[in-house]
């Protein structure tokens, strides 16, 4: 038997702010389409079930498991990635905490636990130990650096409270 192949779509994305124009299989997943469409490594492949949360970006603000999503349901939503939030020169405020508190070890988990940190901040400047746990609960850490990543979500919420009130 033979199948036939669907053929490819344009797709119109916009991720971190910038407009894309891709030709786009069915089947594409939109974590594919960042990392090897758009060199975007900030999201990465775990699971492929959308469990670990290494593959997390959002999706208008919102989210979402990149590894699960069907790339074409995404035209017309704002993406953002990891590299979205900040620059190598330029880090967000989550990005400079982790690197400062020096919470990774393989690093594979970050994308996940960086985005859902951010995210956490967004809207809560002063989380408690419980928030944060909650948080982060859905993104899988397997080296075992969840003190330290506890550590970086506390120093980036203390920095974010220092610059709202203009102290840092």
């Amino acid at each position: 038997m033979t199948y036939a192949k669907r053929p490819d779509t344009l797709l119109q994305l916009t991720v971190n702010g910038q407009p894309h124009s891709l030709s786009v299989s069915p089947a594409t997943t939109l974590l594919n389409v960042l990392r090897n469409d758009l060199g975007l490594n900030g999201p990465k492949l775990g699971c492929g079930l959308g469990q670990c949360g290494a593959c997390t970006v959002w999706v208008n603000g919102v989210a979402a498991r990149s590894c699960v999503l069907p790339a074409q349901e995404m035209a017309g939503r704002e993406i953002t990635t990891l590299e979205g939030l900040g620059s190598r020169d330029q880090p967000h405020l989550v990005q400079q905490a982790f690197i400062d508190a020096q919470a990774a070890q393989c690093g594979y988990c970050l994308n996940g636990m960086i985005m859902m940190a951010a995210l956490l901040l967004r809207d809560n400047d002063d989380p408690s130990d419980h928030d944060i746990r909650c948080a982060l609960s859905a993104n899988l850490c397997r080296c075992g650096t969840h003190i330290e990543i506890m550590q970086a979500v506390r120093l980036a919420a203390q920095r974010l409270r220092e610059q709202k009130r203009g102290t840092s």
